[in-house]
């Protein structure tokens, strides 16, 4: 097997193959590295790389796991963290000139769970600035590249840990969600993310964007990845005041239980209004393909969802305006263009408007739990268009002119309202080799059940084994 090939195991496939020693993690660590080192300068996905740190712990994995003492399937494994996450010692620059030299004196908790899983954390992965925004074209460190075009962005925020999983650069990362910064570079760059439900994950350690909306997740090649990953993060933490206490699940035990009679929803309103005729087919076989697969298919219509684009926006930008005042009052010339203006916005809206959203909010996730009731999961595409340029600020969209910024998070933003755990999966191509996503969103705490529906498609389609150029 050549190094090339070890980049593109799954975390399945490679802790199977380290636990019946056939694989080494230093071998695994170092194939990961000379990716790195060979295809960074194309993609530009990394922020700070932890090569020396990295083998170092290999080789402790490797002497541990040797003598009995694996810590389970993420011994030894290649992990990015996005820029926002907390690592004691390392610097943690949330993608802003602000806080280039920030450096820790603690781990995050999900970077705690890592670290006792014996996962190997390569790096902190690139970003939108502050997480504020949907490409990854970043003003101080420069854009993130999409793999499968150099030349179009990511999606974003979490735009380095999409490129580094579909490039091989590492074979796990973790992005943050707060209006689909998991899920658009996922879709956009033909990986799964998987945004758990709000309060699942710690966000003990997390630099924040909206506090009622932050929520941390997985990026990986396959459901089962995410799965597994779930696995190490989830849990109670007392530090994260949006903790929610569930008892303990294996997430991958119910990924091989398929779909047949599960109910699946299709929203008629909202995700379909302004949408690239080649997303809407892709997504439509993929529905197809759930059908075929024993799934009950119904249209269905959700009122509220029309609302989604208003209320989240409401809240994301007053809460990240709260988050960074000092910075708008101290700094503010040190705030990329795009960034500074969202936050200035946001300092602007009235108190009374907030309120309202949030009266709004209320509203919304109770149509939203009256839908949900009838069905076990909603399924709806995950971006508008493939990825765009990076030079682009605007795309057409069926004869329409849409600003990229707004456009890319338009899909994502109504399960960030509602909290639903959401995963998003490959579905297909744009005619110009660009990825598409599909979201499939369940109930809040039926997380193993968003996860077993995207896994049975994933595995009835071969979309997540294609690799990208780069």
């Amino acid at each position: 097997m050549t190094a090339s090939d070890l980049c593109y195991l799954s975390i399945a496939e490679a802790a199977d193959r380290i636990s019946a020693g056939r694989l080494s993690p230093v071998e695994l660590i170092q194939a990961h590295l000379d990716r790195i080192d060979k295809t960074q300068p194309q993609l530009n996905s990394f922020i700070t790389l932890l090569a020396d740190d990295a083998i170092e712990q290999a080789t402790q994995a490797e002497t541990e796991i040797r003598a009995d003492n694996s810590r389970g399937p993420l011994h030894g494994i290649p992990i990015g963290l996005k820029d926002l996450y907390y690592t004691k010692g390392i610097r943690t620059t949330v993608g802003s000139a602000i806080l280039r030299d920030f450096v820790p004196d603690y781990d995050a908790a999900v970077t705690e769970r890592f670290r006792d899983a014996g996962a190997i954390i390569v790096g902190k992965l690139q970003m939108h600035e502050f997480a504020l925004g949907s490409t990854s074209t970043n003003p101080h460190d420069g854009p993130a590249r999409n793999p499968w075009d150099t030349s179009r962005v990511t999606g974003g925020s979490s735009g380095g840990s999409g490129a580094a999983v579909a490039a091989g650069q590492c074979m796990g990362a973790l992005g943050s969600d707060t209006g689909g910064s998991i899920r658009i570079p996922s879709g956009l760059c033909g990986i799964v993310g998987f945004k758990p439900t709000f309060g699942r994950v710690s966000r003990h350690g997390v630099y924040p964007l909206a506090w009622t909306l932050d929520t941390v997740g997985p990026m990986t090649r396959t459901v089962q990845d995410s799965a597994i990953i779930m696995n190490t993060i989830a849990g109670h933490d007392p530090r994260d005041q949006s903790s929610v206490t569930a008892p303990d699940e294996d997430f991958t035990s119910e990924l091989d239980a398929g779909v047949r009679g599960l109910r699946v929803g299709v929203p008629e309103e909202f995700f379909y209004d302004v949408i690239d005729p080649e997303v809407s087919a892709a997504v439509d076989r993929a529905i197809g393909v759930l059908a075929d697969l024993g799934a009950s298919v119904e249209r269905v219509s959700i009122p509220v969802l029309d609302h989604s684009l208003a209320i989240s926006s409401t809240i994301l930008m007053t809460e990240a305006a709260e988050v960074h005042a000092t910075h708008l009052r101290k700094q503010p010339e040190l705030i990329g263009a795009d960034v500074r203006g969202r936050l200035h916005a946001g300092t602007l809206t009235p108190a009374v408007s907030y309120i309202k959203a949030q009266r709004a909010r209320a509203a919304f996730n109770q149509g939203m739990a009256e839908a949900m009731g009838r069905f076990d999961v909603l399924v709806a595409p995950t971006a508008v268009t493939g990825a765009p340029g990076i030079e682009e600020t605007v795309v057409d969209v069926g004869g329409r002119s849409e600003n990229i910024l707004s456009l890319m998070s338009r899909l994502t933003r109504p399960f960030n309202i509602c909290g639903y755990p959401t995963a998003s999966v490959p579905c297909g191509f744009t005619n110009a080799g660009m990825p598409i996503g599909l979201q499939i969103a369940a109930s809040p705490f039926a997380d193993a059940t968003a996860l077993r529906a995207a896994h049975a498609y994933e595995q009835a389609t071969e979309w997540h084994t294609c690799k990208p150029p780069v």
